[in-house]
């Protein structure tokens, strides 16, 4: 695979709005970065406030028609997407490798479980329910059925450049709402593709818009004042979710917010060890630690930690760094020269108050944003790296004595999205996922991530669910008809 560094010529860089590519009504473009070599791979056109117009009006505009769209030709159109997608999958993996860094197996996978969300949510299509009943009075019937909530907005983020996008874009569909995608500034080329996939799945032109930008302040901030929008979904950071949120308020848009995360990973004392550390080396090491649900707090029991921590720095140490295009290469870039910055800067400071690197801690010098798969312990209570999201390939390791004190020390954190841990107790593993005050737990395994399961956290960690039966349900209003006898 060596060697395999530049995008194909056929590429789509312009905006995709009304069916079509277009250039930006600004006529100007934006450079997207291949990360592990700092260069530039291509430009792409730079939505503006009025591509952003453009493209909401023409959701608005067939909203209707595809709201009554039969549902079995919704739930086909998604099949053949998703069937497009998996025919081109090697197409798909390699770009998200060239635009966000990840090793191309690694892609791969994403391909595959990005592409799920499209066959899952075909399958849901057909099955938007209701209900019918008695009013208990007697005097008459109650009718509740679901309706498409409306026009709606999708912001991705640049970790997972196509699951993140087909996660909302599939419910979007299946329940009958057009969609406006702004994809991430750093990765929009994989859902530019997507959308060059859809429209020869049959989508109908302005169902699915994808602007890129550099403005996203004004584009998105444009969008949400506008009362044809009906609905925001939005992956990213607490910090921004939060402003987004408090946009939403000026229309009372349907919101859902898969925000930040601050995940503890658990070993016990009666962990099988082995399982642990491959358990930790996924939910850690996967996508170079830039994920919301990545571990970002491992709390090992005292009596195993020196055992459970050299295992883990031996499969740390064997990683193989370099270009996620490269052969043999299990480590990819950080995706940019920033988040490079903000990974040193975290732990340096633990360092400086006295945290230990067992392996790594460094940045790597060189062309592209490579930082050394890391672990430190003995960090302080205090540490900033304990209560940020690291999104690096930085693994931190805290004892615990007793099962009280680590779930309180879990549970001490104001995210609440994602919670791993290992016990071989059946009580204890009942107990415990009960405990944990987190949307999703993973009882001794390192992935929890599934298109037929919701998605979602607590706390600040964001408000409702993606994925699942329970995905779809975001995109969709429930109206009660009264009818009488």
């Amino acid at each position: 695979m060596t060697g395999f560094s530049s995008l194909p010529a056929a590429v789509p860089t312009g905006l995709w709005i009304d069916g079509t590519t277009r250039e930006s009504c600004s006529g100007r473009r934006f450079d997207i970065v291949n990360p592990a070599t700092g260069t530039v791979l291509t430009t792409v056109a730079n939505g503006s406030v009025a591509d952003a117009r453009h493209a909401l009006a023409s959701a608005t505009e067939v909203q209707p028609a595809w709201a009554a769209t039969a549902p079995r030709e919704r739930s086909e159109i998604l099949r053949r997407a998703w069937q497009l997608v998996i025919e081109r999958s090697e197409e798909f993996a390699r770009l998200i490798t060239l635009e966000m860094g990840k090793p191309l197996a690694e892609s791969r996978g994403e391909v595959v479980y990005g592409a799920e969300f499209l066959r899952w949510f075909a399958e849901e299509a057909v099955r938007i329910g209701g209900r019918t009943a008695t009013a208990p009075s007697g005097n008459g019937h109650i009718a509740v059925i679901k309706e498409p909530a409306g026009p709606a907005l999708a912001i991705t983020p640049w970790n997972f450049p196509l699951a993140m996008g087909t996660r909302k874009i599939g419910p979007a569909l299946a329940a009958g709402c057009t969609i406006i995608v702004k994809p991430a500034e750093d990765t929009p080329l994989t859902m530019l593709l997507l959308a060059h996939v859809f429209a020869e799945a049959g989508l109908p032109p302005g169902v699915l818009s994808v602007l890129p930008t550099l403005d996203a302040p004004d584009v998105v901030g444009t969008l949400m004042k506008d009362r044809r929008l009906r609905k925001v979904s939005f992956t990213g950071s607490t910090a921004v979710g939060k402003k987004i949120i408090e946009q939403s308020a000026d229309q009372i848009l349907k919101s859902s917010m898969e925000l930040g995360g601050n995940a503890p990973f658990i070993v016990f004392d009666d962990a099988d060890i082995d399982a642990a550390v491959d358990g930790a080396m996924a939910a850690k090491m996967r996508n170079g630690g830039e994920a919301c649900t990545a571990a970002n707090r491992l709390l090992v029991h005292n009596s195993i930690r020196e055992e459970f921590t050299s295992a883990l720095c031996d499969r740390i140490a064997a990683t193989t760094v370099g270009p996620g295009y490269e052969d043999d290469v299990t480590l990819g870039p950080l995706i940019n020269a920033k988040q490079r910055h903000a990974v040193a800067a975290l732990v340096d400071e633990a360092v400086t108050a006295g945290a230990r690197v067992r392996t790594g801690g460094t940045p790597i010098d060189g062309p592209g944003y490579f930082y050394q798969p890391t672990v430190i312990d003995h960090v302080p209570a205090g540490a900033r790296i304990l209560r940020e999201e690291i999104f690096g390939p930085v693994a931190v390791i805290t004892g615990f004595d007793t099962e009280a004190e680590v779930v309180a020390s879990a549970n001490d954190t104001d995210y609440g999205l994602a919670a791993y841990f290992y016990t071989q107790n059946l009580d204890r593993a009942s107990r415990v996922a009960r405990a944990l005050e987190f949307g999703m737990v993973g009882v001794n395994r390192g992935i929890i991530s599934d298109p037929a399961a919701p998605f979602g956290g607590i706390k600040q960690s964001g408000l409702g669910s993606e994925g699942g039966s329970e995905g779809i349900e975001e995109y969709l209003n429930t109206k009660y008809i009264a009818l009488t006898p």
